[in-house]
Formats: C-alpha cells, sequence, structure tokens
C-alpha cells in the first residue's frame, strides 16, 4: 500500500534556458527526471577541442521503490537513446 499509486514524473526547465536543477519528488511519485537546456559546451573529441550540444538531467527517485543501482543504469540508457536516436525506433 505504501508504493500504490506511484508514477514517474518529468519536468523540463530547460525551454526556460535553466541548465540544471533538482526536482523534487512529490507522493505518490517514485521519481522525477529533471530536463535542463541544451548548451554548446567544450569537449575533446580525438585529442582535439570541439564544441558540442549538452543536455544535464537529474533523477531524484525514492529509494525505497528504486535501488540507486537501477535508477542509475536508467540514466545510461535515456543518454544512450538520447545520444543514438534511431535505436528509439528499433
Amino acid at each position: 500500500e505504501e508504493f500504490s499509486g506511484g508514477t514517474f514524473t518529468v519536468s523540463n526547465l530547460g525551454m526556460f534556458d535553466v541548465d540544471s536543477f533538482t526536482a523534487v519528488i512529490n507522493p505518490p511519485e517514485s521519481a522525477i527526471l529533471a530536463v535542463g537546456s541544451i548548451t554548446p559546451t567544450p569537449a575533446v573529441v580525438d585529442g582535439q577541442v570541439v564544441v558540442r550540444n549538452r543536455m544535464k538531467v537529474t533523477l531524484s527517485s525514492d529509494h525505497r521503490a528504486i535501488d540507486g543501482a537501477i535508477a542509475a543504469r536508467f540514466l545510461q540508457e535515456v543518454k544512450r537513446l538520447l545520444e543514438e536516436p534511431f535505436g528509439l525506433v528499433l
């Protein structure tokens, strides 16, 4: 009963030019993903400094419902799909 009605929420403040933030879980949610804006950022690619678009996301989760390692794997998968969106259609 303690975990019934749980949901997952995505909060996007990136559209308001917010780079990053931490969203607060509201009961009965079990997790919330905070999505920041896409910003051009220097990155090293093959030994060269280039500009790449980066987006910060933060996951807040209720550890009674979601183990931290599972949450980390979820973020890895989100990253993979955003970097390789063709995987979304397979």
